[in-house]
């Protein structure tokens, strides 16, 4: 008898097996197309999950079988191509690839440090106050995580922080970059306008301050009070500013390519603050921008191997996550799953609505581990559920995003904390992780309750 001992293995049998059962399974309610679609979906949550294979070749895999087996036409599979939610987030990359080239970013985070930062408690501030200072300018996160985490190599080494409070440091700048990420629609280039894509929504740069500014500052306060609370320093920090301002004469005076940048980013911030008055998409804006970043009139900032920068494995996984919501929806499959997955009623009060799509979004976000594929699947059965009580598919959605975007008992829970494991990056444990990811809980129940509450005021409920 063969005994199969590699876990990708194994899942990849356990995914085609639970596929072919849910294909020609009989399921009452549920048509052709939507029972072809489940048992894709299914397949592919459990291939995601399991690590199968890197996801963006799992998420191809899925987008092709949806087009040859004419589940749905390609047009709606691959339709975020043609929406400029993809070109926001392509633009988002190179943005922040320019910002980092000219050393800009390297040079705020120093000119802060010099100024504000002399001991334990203020380097866990200033990661928080630098990583919404770079959010306005930085449209993703990661690189935000790693420009702030270059810097605060410089800080540990300077003040020769022990290994276990550097470790805790490291675990600040990736964990910080979660929650301070929602306040601008900007912030996170794909999370958040994915989020709006799923809701079928259209909500300009203002208005998702109005509604998640608010939110996103308190996820953001509790998340620092947790760090705090959790992971003191064991030893005093003391750090020699002069070392870091010798960092800084390195940088040499404000160079013209920095100038350059600083003048598209004012630009880039103006237009995306100002979409609602403009009209021009997000996304339109912000790749034009770019690109004017690369002309040699006024820019000549972008290379042509800044191109390397925009990663292809991360736009196809975006549009399989979308094809979960959309094509769920052509086929009937996410009304199924509405009526399956959810109680039979809705609750009369609107508070235990939100409590209830927090606590059924992060129990699902527990076992498929994806932010974005449990969007895919739980904001669209959301919505059709509180169509119920007559409510903005905003509502919902927001409160699903909070509840997992702010989630994690696991690094692969969220790819924000899971970039910033190794030695390399943020040096910090899975066990550190478990240790501030259990609390959060309590974060984003907080924060979903407050939205209610919120929105109440600002009209959206």
């Amino acid at each position: 008898m063969v005994i199969i001992r590699d876990k990708r293995k194994i899942f990849l049998f356990i995914g085609i097996i639970v596929a072919l059962v849910i294909w020609n399974l009989e399921i009452p309610s549920l048509s052709l197309a939507g029972r072809k679609m489940f048992s894709l979906t299914l397949m592919t949550v459990i291939f995601w999950s399991a690590k199968v294979a890197d996801s963006a070749y799992i998420a191809s895999l899925f987008l092709m079988l949806i087009i040859i087996l004419d589940i749905a036409p390609a047009a709606e599979v691959l339709s975020l191509w043609v929406s400029p939610t993809i070109y926001l987030v392509i633009g988002a990359y190179l943005i922040a690839a320019a910002v980092e080239r000219s050393g800009l970013g390297e040079r705020i985070a120093y000119k802060f440090i010099i100024r504000f930062v002399d001991s334990y408690r203020s380097i866990i501030y200033a990661i928080f106050v630098l990583t919404f200072v770079l959010s306005l300018i930085i449209p993703h996160p990661w690189p935000r995580c790693f420009i702030i985490m270059s810097v605060m190599s410089v800080v540990i080494k300077n003040a020769g922080i022990n290994s276990r409070d550097a470790s805790k440091i490291g675990l600040t700048v990736f964990a910080a970059a979660i929650p301070v990420s929602m306040i601008f629609l900007t912030g996170q280039s794909s999370l958040n306008i994915m989020t709006l894509e799923f809701a079928g929504v259209n909500l300009s740069w203002g208005g998702w301050l109005l509604y998640m500014g608010a939110p996103a500052v308190l996820a953001s306060i509790l998340t620092l009070f947790l760090i705090l609370t959790l992971f003191k320093a064991e030893a005093e920090v003391k750090i020699d500013k002069q070392k870091i301002e010798n960092k800084m004469l390195d940088l040499g005076k404000i160079s013209a390519e920095e100038k350059r940048t600083i003048f598209w980013l004012i630009i880039a911030v103006l237009l995306w603050m100002t979409d609602s008055i403009h009209g021009i998409e997000l996304g339109w804006v912000t790749l034009t921008i770019a690109v004017m970043m690369s002309f040699p009139i006024g820019g000549d900032i972008l290379k042509k191997e800044d191109w390397n920068q925009v990663p292809v494995k991360v736009l196809i996984f975006l549009n399989a996550a979308v094809a979960i919501s959309n094509v769920g929806s052509l086929t009937g499959m996410n009304n199924w799953l509405a009526a399956v997955v959810l109680p039979a009623e809705a609750p009369t009060n609107m508070l235990y609505f939100a409590l209830m799509t927090a606590l059924i979004s992060m129990f699902l976000h527990m076992f498929l581990g994806s932010v974005m594929s449990v969007m895919g699947i739980a904001i669209p059965a959301f919505i059709i559920f509180a169509e119920k009580f007559g409510l903005n598919p905003l509502v919902p959605a927001l409160f699903v995003y909070t509840a997992i975007g702010t989630h994690y008992i696991l690094p692969f829970h969220h790819l924000n904390i899971l970039v910033g494991m190794g030695k390399e990056n943020g040096n910090y444990s899975e066990k550190s992780v478990i240790k501030l990811g259990i609390p959060m809980t309590a974060v984003s129940l907080i924060t979903v309750i407050f939205e209610y509450f919120w929105w109440q005021l600002t009209g959206l409920i």
